[in-house]
C-alpha cells in the first residue's frame, strides 16, 4: 500500500503481498486520541514518523478529510509489508478539524435537543469503532495534545469494557467460522492489547540548556539528577495512570479479563518534546548522536551481511542493547555510559514503540498479569489473510451492516448500546437528576393556594407559576422532556376531581360544581356517579317579577335561554297572569317529529322597519306635508298600506285580543303585503283598489316547519326561521282606567315615588263637515305628537280673544275654519329592575321618576320616546360592596285610551356594542288595541347562535347597550262607517 485507505476499502480489496512476507505474521497497531486545538500537525503526522514515509500532509489536506463523513468517524489503514506492521488510524470528532466540521453543520438553526442527539450519535459511533480497534489490535497508541492525563478516558474505558462483555456472545457467533484459534474465538481478540500513551509537550515544562536541569543544579549543584525532566514527567504520568486504572478496576491482576493491559516492567508513556528554540543546536545534537552510533558500531558485523528490514532490525537491536540511553555531562560534551554525574538522553518515539512491537513480531506476547499466581494471557500472531477475514466479519457486525448474513447480529449489537448511556452521556444524566429534583418544587408551586375545584384560567395561571419555578432549577437537555411531564402531571391532578365546571351562566358566572354531566330528560341528579350528574348552578340568586309585574319570586342564575326567558315566567303565570289577555307571538310549529336547529352563519337582513324609518323613527313617524294628505279616509288608509308594503312590513290593526291573535304567521312576521289585516274592510272607497299588490312566493309567505332558530330572533338571523318559544311577552293588565295617574302602579318592589307612568298627550281632531274638510283639515291617519302641536287643547277664553284680536284677514271665515280639537292622553313607563327586585320607572336616559306629592309626574313621555333608552343603568339602591349593581330594562307599560288612535309597538334592542345584532320580537310591529293597560316584558337575557350577550362589566360604558328610539308610534284612525 502506497497511501492510507479506509478500513472498509482495505477489507474489500485484495492486497497483493510479497511472497517473502505472505506467511509471516503481522502486528496490528491502532492509533486514536485527540488533536490539539492550536495550529500544528495533527496526530496523523505520527504515522509519518513511525512508517518513515510522507503518508499524511502535516496540516491535513482537503482530499484527506473529504473521505471522512461529516461529524463522523473513520478508520484509515496503512500496511507496511517490509516491517510487518498494519497501522490503523482512527479519526473522529475528537480531532480539531472534524470537530469544526461538526459544529459548522449544527450552526444552521438546529434545536438544542437535536444537537444533543447528534453528539450522542457521534459518541456511540466513536465507541463502536474504538471497540473495533480493541478487538483487532495488538498494540494501541493513545495520543493526547498535552502532557496532562484526561480522566474522562477512565469512564470511556469502563463503558467499552461493559459493552464488550454485553456483545461478546454476538461477536463469537460472527467469527465462529473463521480460521483462527479457539482462544481467539472464545475471547474475540488475538490477545489482550497493550495500551501505550503519547503526550505532546505543550510548554508547561521549560528546560533551559538542552536536556540539563539548570534550575535544579543551581539549587543543589552537588546532587545532579540522573534522568531528564521529560523522563521524570513520563515516570510520573505512568504512576498516575496506573493508579487511576487500578482504582477504577479497569486494570486487574488477570490481564485476560481486562479491556487492555499496560506493561509492568516497560515504559508505556512517551512525551514528545516541543519545538526546539535553537534549531542549529538541535541539528548538531543529532549529528553527534549519529557519530556516536557509528563509533560504537565499528566492531559490529558488516552491514552488507543483512539486507532489507532484517538489517534495519539488527542494527536497531544492537544499538538498543548496547546503549538505550546516552550519558552526557553537558550539552556539548560526551561521557561514558553511566558516568558519575551524567544524565541519560531520551530515546525517540520510534525506539519507544518498537520495543513493544518486537514482542509481537517475535511471538513472545505480553505477560502483563500481576499478582501471586499470574495466569498467562493468550496470544496469536495471524497472517494478513486470517486477520482480514476476522476484521471483515467484525466490521459488518459493529460498523457497516451491509450484508444480510450478519444483519441480525448487527441489530442486536446496536440494541446493546444503551449500556453506554450511563457512562458517556454524563451531561444528560446530570440534566435528568437536576430536572427530577426540580419537579417536586414545581408541583408544590402549582398546588399552592389552590381551591378544591378551579377553572381552566386558574389551572393555566398555576401552571405558568410552576413552569417558572421549574425553569429556575432545571437545566440541560432533559429540560423539555420533564417540562412536558410537568404539564401532564398538573393536568392529571386538575382533572382528577379538581376540575370545575367550565359552563358560564348568561350573567357570565361559572358553575360552582366540579366537572359533571347534565341529566337527560327524565333523569334524576346523581352525585355518586363518576362524573356526577347535576344541573348547572352558579349560586347566584336574584329576584324578578312575572310578565305583568304583579308578583315577584326568587330565581336561580340561568344557564340557557329557555330557563332565562321562558321557564321562569311560565312558572309564575300559573300563580298570577295566566288568565290575562295577551298577544301571542308566533313560534316554530314543527311538521316532523325530529326537527333540527338551523345554522345561522350568513349575513342576515336588516331588522324590520329599519330600512323605512330608521332605528329612531322620530321624524319619520310624522307626515312631511300634512296639507298634501287627502280628505278621504279611504285614500289615507290606502297610502298607509302602500307605505307599509314598501317597508316590507304590515301592521296588525287588531283592536281586540281575539282579533290580534288570529293573524296568520306570515302576516305576523311582516312577510305578506297583500292584506291590511283584520280591519281592512273598514277602508271605504274605490281608491283602496288602487293599492299595488305583490304576491309573495311560498318561501316568503310561510316560515320553516323543519328547522327552528336555536337562539332568539335578531337582525343576524336567516329569514323564514322561528324559535321554539318566544322570549318576549305582551299582556293586558286591564282597561285603561285600571291605571290611576294619581296613585301610580300598585305593584310590589317599586321604590317610593317611582311607579308613575309618564303622560303622552296626543291631539285628535274631530271629524267635520265636507266644507270644513275642504278648508284644509287633517285627515285620519295623521301622526300625532302633543309636544310641538299648535292645535293643542287651548286654555280657557284664549281662543276667543285670539279671534277678536286677529288680523285683517280674520273674521267670519276664520271663525268658520276654527275647529274643536280633542287631546288623548297616553301613559308610558319604562321600568327597570335590579337583581334584588328593586323596581323604578325612568323619565329619561339618566333620570328616575320621583313623585313626592299628588298629581303625578310633570315630565312628558316625549323625551323617553324620542331618544335611545339605556338597557342598563346604575341601580339607585347600591349595596355596601364595591361592585356596582345595575338595573335592567325589563318592562314597558302603555296605557291606551278608548279613542280613535292606533299605538304601534315596535321594540328593538341592541344589547352590546357593534357588531352586536338588534333583537326584536317575532312580530315586528304590533298595534295595541284601545282601552287597555298593556305590559311588554323584555327578555331577561339576549342570546345569539354564537353565545350570550353578557351584561356590562365594571368600568364598561353603558351607552352601548340600548333600546332604540321609535318603540311607540301613534296615528289617528277613521271611525267605522255608520
Amino acid at each position: 500500500m502506497s497511501v492510507p485507505a479506509s478500513i472498509g476499502s482495505l477489507l474489500q480489496s485484495e492486497v497483493i503481498e510479497d511472497a517473502l512476507y505472505k506467511d509471516e505474521g503481522l502486528c496490528v497497531l491502532g492509533i486514536f486520541g485527540k488533536s490539539s486545538m492550536q495550529p500544528g500537525p495533527p496526530k496523523e503526522s505520527l504515522l509519518n514518523t513511525l512508517a518513515d514515509k510522507h503518508l499524511f500532509p502535516l496540516f491535513g489536506g482537503p482530499e484527506h478529510y473529504d473521505m471522512i463523513p461529516e461529524g463522523g468517524s473513520l478508520i484509515q489503514a496503512y500496511y507496511s509489508q517490509e516491517n510487518r506492521v498494519l497501522y490503523l488510524m482512527l479519526t473522529s470528532v475528537c480531532d480539531n478539524r472534524q470537530l469544526l466540521r461538526a459544529c459548522e453543520s449544527l450552526s444552521a438553526g438546529v434545536a438544542h435537543a437535536d444537537a444533543q442527539d447528534f453528539w450522542k450519535g457521534t459518541d456511540r459511533q466513536h465507541c463502536l469503532q474504538l471497540l473495533y480497534l480493541f478487538s483487532l489490535c495488538h498494540v494501541l497508541l493513545l495520543v493526547h495534545p498535552n502532557c496532562t492525563f484526561d480522566v474522562t478516558y477512565d469512564r470511556l474505558f469502563r463503558a467499552l469494557d461493559a459493552l464488550r462483555q454485553k456483545i461478546l456472545p454476538l461477536v463469537r457467533a460472527a467469527i465462529k467460522d473463521c480460521p483462527v484459534s479457539k482462544e481467539w474465538k472464545l475471547n474475540c481478540r488475538p490477545c489482550p492489547p497493550r495500551l501505550l500513551f503519547v503526550f505532546h509537550m505543550n510548554g508547561t515544562l521549560k528546560v533551559s540548556g538542552g536536556n540539563g536541569d539548570s534550575s535544579a543544579g543551581a539549587i543543589n549543584p552537588d546532587k545532579p539528577k540522573k534522568h531528564s525532566p521529560r523522563r521524570r514527567l513520563q515516570h510520573a504520568l505512568e504512576d498516575q495512570i496506573y493508579r487511576i486504572f487500578r482504582k477504577s478496576r479497569v486494570l486487574t491482576n488477570q490481564s485476560s479479563n481486562c479491556l487492555f493491559t499496560v506493561p509492568a516492567n516497560q515504559a508505556f508513556v512517551y512525551v514528545i518534546p516541543g519545538p526546539d528554540e535553537d534549531p542549529m543546536g538541535a541539528l548538531i545534537g543529532h549529528l553527534r548522536s549519529n557519530c556516536a552510533l557509528r563509533e560504537q558500531d565499528a566492531n559490529a558485523p558488516p552491514a552488507n551481511a543483512l539486507s532489507g528490514p532484517r538489517r534495519y532490525q539488527q542494527v536497531r537491536r544492537s544499538a538498543a542493547a548496547k546503549q538505550p540511553y546516552f550519558s552526557v555531562d553537558s550539552p556539548g560534551s560526551m561521557s561514558s555510559t553511566g558516568g558519575g554525574g551524567g544524565q541519560l538522553v531520551d530515546c525517540s518515539l520510534r525506539e519507544f514503540l518498537w520495543q513493544h512491537i518486537e514482542l509481537v513480531l517475535t511471538k513472545k506476547g505480553f505477560d502483563d498479569s500481576v499478582g501471586r499466581n499470574p495466569q498467562p494471557a493468550h496470544f496469536e500472531l495471524p497472517n494478513y489473510g486470517k486477520w482480514a477475514l476476522v476484521a471483515h466479519r467484525l466490521h459488518q457486525v459493529m460498523i457497516s451492516n451491509t450484508e444480510e448474513e450478519t444483519s441480525e447480529l448487527a441489530l442486536k449489537v446496536q440494541g446493546q448500546l444503551k449500556v453506554l448511556e450511563a457512562f458517556l452521556d454524563a451531561d444528560a444524566k446530570f440534566s435528568e437528576n437536576r430536572c427530577q429534583k426540580a419537579l417536586p418544587l414545581a408541583h408544590s408551586a402549582y398546588q399552592s393556594n389552590l381551591p378544591h375545584n378551579y377553572t381552566t384560567a386558574v389551572h393555566k395561571n398555576q401552571l405558568a407559576a410552576a413552569l417558572r419555578v421549574y425553569s429556575q432549577h432545571a437545566r440541560g437537555v432533559a429540560f423539555q422532556r420533564y417540562a412536558v411531564q410537568l404539564h401532564e402531571d398538573c393536568y392529571a391532578f386538575w382533572s382528577n376531581g379538581h376540575q370545575l365546571c367550565e359552563e358560564r351562566s348568561l350573567s357570565d358566572q361559572h358553575c360552582v360544581h366540579k366537572f359533571h354531566l347534565l341529566p337527560q330528560p327524565g333523569e334524576k341528579p346523581e352525585m355518586d356517579h363518576n362524573p356526577p350528574i347535576l344541573n348547572h348552578n352558579s349560586r347566584g340568586r336574584s329576584t324578578s317579577s312575572c310578565n305583568c309585574g304583579r308578583k315577584q319570586a326568587p330565581r336561580e342564575d340561568p344557564f340557557d335561554i329557555q330557563a332565562a326567558n321562558y321557564d321562569f315566567y311560565q312558572m309564575l303565570e300559573e300563580k298570577c297572569c295566566g288568565k290575562l289577555e295577551r298577544i301571542q307571538f308566533p313560534v316554530f310549529q314543527p311538521s316532523t317529529p325530529d326537527p333540527a336547529p338551523a345554522a345561522c352563519n350568513e349575513a342576515a337582513p336588516q331588522p324590520p322597519s329599519e330600512s323605512s324609518s330608521g332605528p329612531g323613527g322620530g321624524d319619520g313617524e310624522r307626515l312631511k306635508d300634512p296639507s298634501s294628505s287627502s280628505s278621504s279616509s279611504a285614500s289615507t288608509a290606502a297610502a298607509a298600506a302602500a307605505a307599509a308594503a314598501g317597508a316590507g312590513t304590515t301592521m296588525a290593526h287588531s283592536h281586540t285580543p281575539g282579533d290580534s291573535t288570529s293573524l296568520s304567521l306570515a302576516l305576523s312576521l311582516g312577510q305578506s303585503t297583500d292584506s291590511l289585516g283584520a280591519y281592512g274592510d273598514g277602508v271605504v272607497g274605490s281608491e283602496a283598489q288602487q293599492v299595488p299588490h305583490k304576491r309573495p312566493s311560498l318561501v316568503d309567505r310561510q316560515p320553516s316547519t323543519v328547522e327552528y332558530l336555536p337562539g332568539m330572533l335578531h337582525s343576524g338571523c336567516l329569514k323564514g326561521l322561528l324559535p321554539k318559544f318566544s322570549s318576549w311577552s305582551l299582556v293586558k293588565l286591564g282597561p285603561a282606567k285600571a291605571y290611576n295617574p294619581h296613585a301610580g302602579l300598585e305593584q310590589p318592589g317599586f321604590l317610593p315615588g317611582s311607579s308613575f307612568l309618564l303622560p303622552w298627550d296626543l291631539v285628535i281632531r274631530s271629524s267635520r263637515s265636507s266644507e270644513e274638510e275642504a278648508l284644509g283639515g287633517l285627515a285620519a291617519g295623521e301622526p300625532l305628537d302633543g309636544s310641538g302641536s299648535s292645535s293643542s287643547w287651548p286654555a280657557p277664553n284664549k281662543a276667543l280673544l285670539a279671534g277678536k284680536r286677529g288680523s285683517a284677514g280674520g273674521g267670519l271665515g276664520d271663525r268658520r275654519s276654527r275647529r274643536r280639537d280633542d287631546v288623548a292622553r297616553v301613559f308610558v313607563g319604562f321600568e327597570y329592575e335590579d337583581s334584588r327586585g328593586r323596581r323604578f320607572l325612568s323619565s329619561g336616559p339618566d333620570k328616575i321618576v320621583k313623585v313626592l306629592g299628588p298629581g303625578g309626574p310633570k315630565e312628558p313621555a316625549t323625551r323617553v320616546l324620542n331618544t335611545d333608552m339605556p338597557l342598563y343603568i346604575p341601580s339607585p339602591a347600591q349595596g355596601r360592596g364595591l361592585k356596582p349593581h345595575y338595573a335592567q330594562l325589563t318592562r314597558l307599560f302603555v296605557v291606551v285610551p278608548d279613542v280613535p288612535l292606533d299605538i304601534t309597538l315596535n321594540p328593538q334592542v341592541q344589547p352590546g356594542p357593534p357588531p352586536c345584532p338588534i333583537f326584536y320580537p317575532e312580530q315586528s310591529e304590533i298595534i295595541l288595541p284601545p282601552d287597555g293597560l298593556w305590559v311588554l316584558r323584555f327578555p331577561y337575557s339576549y342570546v345569539t347562535e354564537r353565545g350570550p350577550c353578557y351584561p356590562p362589566k365594571e368600568n364598561q360604558p353603558l351607552n352601548n347597550h340600548k333600546v332604540l328610539r321609535g318603540i311607540l308610534r301613534a296615528t289617528t284612525t277613521s271611525p267605522p262607517a255608520q
